[in-house]
């Protein structure tokens, strides 16, 4: 780019800085000395391909979202946590929010992720211990007491039985008195990186994906802030994916996701906004800001040139970062508060919207109060000593930084190119489906492509681990230690035996015939192919368990079986 347009594109970035809210705050550094909001070329210099970089806050958003970066608002601190029944994590969340966290995240047990209720014989030994416990809605009212639903954002990680959490989440705001078209947050709901990693799945492929439309539509139109897709490339990460791989899978999900939305007609510049992004964040420091740099670029072109975005909103790519779990050690657990900070820091250097950091006693149990509060230390330390959010993108320019950004970002291009010819092959002589990635991606589930390469890319770092070339500091070198054992968090069996008495108790007092027409509505509603939301609020308001929609949902769709893989 010409000196002339890097000017012209300083002074429409100088326009919407001096037209935003900043935050009242100190933006100098440690020695007292100013510092501006931006940086970028020298006034009368010219460099090539600058247009790919540009300037906060406008396309492609390779620099950030917003032209104040993190001087307009800082990003969201939203602690990830979930263990034993709803009262217990309840004293957690209200610990987290006295603590200085901005927003709750919830963790689920096995049972609940997998929509299983507490009573079931397949839920024996796993009630609470990965997460919360959520039989009903009276769980989640409990989960949720005396925290205003309408004025704190909750994220919830879960896909397979996503939309029935949903409508209880929507009962618990509606017992709270709250106005539901005010809520807030964002519900995970990709089931498509269930088939490609995570492997919780409850049905078939198509038939999630008429829940997720369902669920899309009933927020499009009457919950406008909430964000009920959340696509996660998180887990592809943790299960072994390169970054290239974590990044292009994960928008290939989304781009799925918006070919959906166009298939029922939405607007793509209504519905867009809701989508948003949860990306894990590596130890490889200035790998991982690339790969979060390229994505909103990725993103923002897609949406405009292949998917008719119109708006900015519809073009931004809003994520959420948790730090890896994968990355930290029970050897030395001590390290991983270092391995987390370092994560933390890049997520933040790569402009993330809001950001889990992990407990350093995760690998051996559910983090402790010490060790949760060490974690969201470590955010506020970031975000209120170290500088870090007076400049928007201080790594942009950077030749190292651009050029690893242009090299995922070409990465990822090729994949979504293998994903679209994977789709061809199911179209008779090869030619472009109607909605390509889509066809892509149930192609590479049905075919076992996603796994198998998320597999040998597990393989070859594994190899690496084994042969010394990859280092992790005490579990491969520098393994002497003074540090003695943690004391971790354990979840009494009792809390499983009480959550069974209790849903017990539930289910002998309620209406059985409410509970039985809601449940026939909902069936009949996914038999004529209409919006299941509401017959399915009915049910979850009489108190249906999660086991007993996700059952009728089951005896109607089937189970997904995934395909033999050597």
């Amino acid at each position: 780019m010409d000196a002339e347009g890097i000017e012209a594109g300083r002074r429409r970035w100088q326009a919407r800085y001096d037209a935003a809210r900043k935050r009242d705050a100190d933006f100098s550094t440690l020695s007292g000395d100013p510092v501006e909001p931006v940086y970028g070329p020298a006034p009368g210099d010219s460099v090539e391909g600058f247009e790919r970089i540009g300037w906060p806050g406008e396309f492609p958003f390779t620099r950030g979202l917003y032209a104040t970066g993190y001087r307009g608002r800082a990003w969201t601190i939203r602690q990830f946590a979930g263990f034993g029944n709803a009262e217990q994590t309840n004293e957690r969340y209200k610990m987290i929010l006295k603590a200085g966290g901005g927003g709750l995240s919830v963790a689920f047990d096995m049972p609940t992720l997998m929509g299983r209720d507490s009573d079931d014989p397949r839920s024996l030994g796993e009630v609470g211990h990965c997460g919360v416990a959520i039989d009903s809605a009276a769980d989640m009212e409990i989960l949720f007491k005396d925290i205003p639903l309408g004025d704190v954002t909750t994220s919830m990680t879960i896909s397979g039985p996503a939309v029935p959490v949903f409508c209880m989440y929507l009962v618990a705001a509606e017992r709270q008195g709250v106005d539901i078209s005010r809520l807030n947050g964002t519900l995970q709901t990709d089931i498509f990186k269930e088939y490609i990693a995570q492997k919780e799945w409850l049905f078939p492929p198509e038939p999630h994906l008429k829940l997720i439309g369902d669920l899309m539509e009933y927020c499009s139109e009457g919950i406008p802030a909430y964000k009920p897709l959340s696509v996660s490339g998180y887990h592809i990460r943790e299960a072994g994916a390169t970054a290239a791989q974590e990044l292009a899978y994960t928008l290939a999900d989304g781009f799925g996701y918006v070919e959906l939305g166009l298939s029922r007609g939405l607007d793509v510049d209504t519905f867009a906004p809701g989508l948003s992004f949860f990306f894990d964040a590596h130890v490889d420091f200035f790998e991982e800001i690339a790969k979060f740099r390229a994505a909103r670029r990725i993103w923002a072109r897609w949406m405009r040139d292949v998917y008719g975005a119109t708006t900015e909103k519809a073009q931004w790519l809003r994520f959420h970062t948790q730090t890896a779990g994968v990355s930290l050690t029970a050897q030395q657990p001590y390290n991983n508060v270092v391995r987390t900070a370092v994560e933390a820091l890049a997520a933040v250097l790569g402009g993330t919207n809001s950001l889990h950091t992990n407990a350093l006693d995760e690998t051996l149990a559910l983090p402790s109060e010490q060790a949760a509060e060490i974690a969201l230390r470590t955010q506020q330390v970031l975000m209120e000593e170290t500088g870090v959010v007076n400049v928007a993108d201080p790594l942009g320019g950077s030749w190292y930084v651009e050029a690893l950004t242009d090299r995922i970002e070409a990465d990822a291009e090729k994949i979504f190119e293998q994903i679209k010819e994977r789709g061809r092959r199911t179209v008779p002589g090869g030619q472009e489906p109607q909605w390509p990635i889509t066809a892509g991606i149930l192609q590479g589930i049905e075919d076992g492509w996603f796994t198998g390469e998320i597999a040998e890319s597990a393989f070859r770092y594994q190899r690496a681990l084994e042969k010394g070339d990859k280092k992790v500091v005490g579990v491969n070198c520098h393994e002497g230690s003074v540090t003695g054992d943690l004391e971790i968090l354990r979840v009494s069996h009792e809390v499983e035996r009480e959550q069974v008495r209790v849903l017990g108790d539930r289910k002998a007092g309620r209406d059985e015939a409410e509970i039985a027409k809601g449940l026939e509505a909902m069936i009949a509603a996914a038999r004529k192919g209409s919006n299941m939301i509401e017959p399915m609020l009915a049910a979850v308001r009489a108190e249906a368990t999660l086991g007993e929609i996700c059952d009728a949902l089951r005896d109607e769709w089937g189970v997904y079986t995934e395909p033999a893989g050597f």
